[in-house]
């Protein structure tokens, strides 16, 4: 089965289009289309979903069924804390608790109303749903 991502290059493609040529068909921002497949946008927006099925000639559910949900994400807080850890010690290779694919991972410098630096771990894998947020 294809990825979110295959489809949509695949589809396009065959309908001879370029990610440019599907942005304007479809009304939705080149940077979506790209976000989409790089395989970055794993789950749509149901008017996003509409507008890239018209553009590709498909029904919305051939797009829905290649998405991924959020409900089968459970991983331990005790994981989570151990994660933010090793980002906050600059680590570099993090696997995925869910899949054990490579983590994207980077700190977030803020400051709060007293204007004390906060450092903020932030990741996101490369391959399946899991997201690290602060």
């Amino acid at each position: 089965m294809d990825t979110l991502a295959e489809f949509v290059q695949k589809t396009r493609d065959n309908l001879g289009m370029s990610a440019k040529g599907l942005a304007k068909k479809s009304a939705i921002e080149l940077s979506m289309i790209e976000d989409i497949e790089s395989g970055k946008e794993l789950f749509l927006p149901v008017t996003i979903r509409q507008k890239l099925a018209k553009a590709l000639k498909c029904s919305p559910q051939d797009i829905l069924v290649l998405e991924r949900g959020y409900q089968d994400i459970v991983v331990s807080e005790d994981k989570l804390m151990e994660i933010r850890a090793r980002i906050l010690n600059h680590e570099k290779s993090i696997a995925c608790p869910r899949c054990g694919e490579p983590l994207v991972v980077r700190i977030e410098k803020m400051y709060d109303l007293e204007d004390n630096l906060v450092l903020s771990p932030k990741a996101h894998c490369s391959k399946c749903v899991f997201q690290l947020r602060g």
